[in-house]
């Protein structure tokens, strides 16, 4: 149920103030023309209490019924007919109250349409402002529920995205395992040791955020499976200086990033290879470099290559909002990926 337009901070002690200035003002209109002070202030206060009843009427009715712009003309005819009942209502008790007065029953008369005029526009100022009151209310609810709703499916976008790359990196795991178990049954053995210390650290982690020191024992973990299916011809060159361990990022955004640039490294090459992961902290934001030799001539795109950046970038888009975060670059010898991390006060508290 919204919440009553009496209850709106400083609404109520305006409405006060207002029909208590105004009832002092309309006793004073009286006064002039005539009437003893007791009739004045007795017909200011009981006008103005009716009115006050019929004003909240139709406030109270809008916290039930808010009228869309096409059909505000409802709030025109309610504040036509209220008047209207206001000003006969009012009629028949001061007649009742001062029978006797034949002047004061008089002037009655003759200000009847001057009354009705100022209580529909007195009722149609506070029904407008109630009006403005329940639609801004009404409004941000309605933004309220957008925001959560955007934030449930960027959410659900998120978690869909880290879970395509659990699969996808242990099917390529599985298909490794798979070939070395006939020749190299020792190393597949420690294979599946290594892959499943990994996944029991990365599955049962359920933070989307990791401090590098984090983020890097996993990619540790990643690339000892990794060097168990390339041997000698993988080498691995990690340097964080101190003050970016503490830093932080996006769960597993740094594995894809590490098994793509495996692939375009190794993959098209028989001799050693080395892949550089280089993360320092300037000014504050976490930047990460990982590097891979790359030669444009011999290399071929393989089926799967270039899923990690795409879904790296996305991730980085849903949580950043920006498309600058993560960039490329290619020379006649290296390949490189750079990302950079904002650090955000929301981030550190993961």
């Amino acid at each position: 149920m919204t919440q009553s337009f009496l209850h709106g901070k400083g609404n109520v002690p305006a409405l006060i103030f207002w029909w208590l200035v105004w009832i002092i003002l309309q006793w004073n209109i009286l006064l002039i023309t005539g009437i003893s002070s007791a009739i004045a202030i007795t017909d200011s206060i009981v006008g103005n209490i009716l009115l006050f009843a019929c004003c909240w009427l139709v406030i109270n009715n809008l916290r039930y019924y808010l009228p869309k712009k096409e059909k505000y003309w409802y709030i025109i005819v309610v504040s036509f007919v209220l008047s209207v009942a206001w000003v006969i209502v009012i009629q028949f008790i001061l007649k009742h109250i001062f029978a006797g007065n034949a002047a004061y029953i008089q002037l009655l008369k003759t200000t009847l349409l001057l009354r009705f005029a100022f209580g529909f526009l007195m009722m149609g100022c506070i029904t407008l402002a109630g009006l403005i009151w329940y639609t801004q209310i009404d409004w941000l609810k309605t933004e309220t529920q957008q925001q959560s709703i955007a934030e449930l499916a960027k959410e659900a976008e998120l978690s869909k995205l880290r879970q395509q790359l659990q699969p996808h990196f242990l099917f390529n795991s599985l298909n490794s395992i798979s070939a070395l178990t006939t020749v190299q049954p020792e190393k597949a053995r420690e294979m599946i040791q290594q892959l499943s210390e990994f996944l029991r650290g990365t599955l049962r982690k359920e933070d989307h955020w990791n401090t590098l020191e984090e983020e890097l024992s996993y990619i540790g973990l990643y690339l000892s499976i990794e060097q168990v299916r390339f041997g000698y011809r993988m080498l691995t060159n990690i340097q964080a200086n101190s003050n970016a361990l503490p830093l932080t990022l996006p769960s597993l955004l740094l594995q894809p990033l590490v098994e793509n640039a495996i692939k375009f490294g190794l993959y098209d090459t028989i001799g050693e290879v080395t892949i550089n992961i280089q993360a320092i902290n300037e000014n504050g934001q976490l930047i990460i470099t990982i590097q891979n030799p790359y030669d444009a001539s011999t290399a071929v795109t393989l089926p799967g290559t270039g899923f990690g950046i795409s879904a790296v970038k996305r991730r980085l888009w849903l949580l950043f909002g920006r498309n600058d975060l993560l960039t490329i670059e290619k020379t006649e010898s290296t390949f490189s990926t750079t990302l950079l991390i904002p650090q955000l006060k929301i981030n550190t508290t993961n």
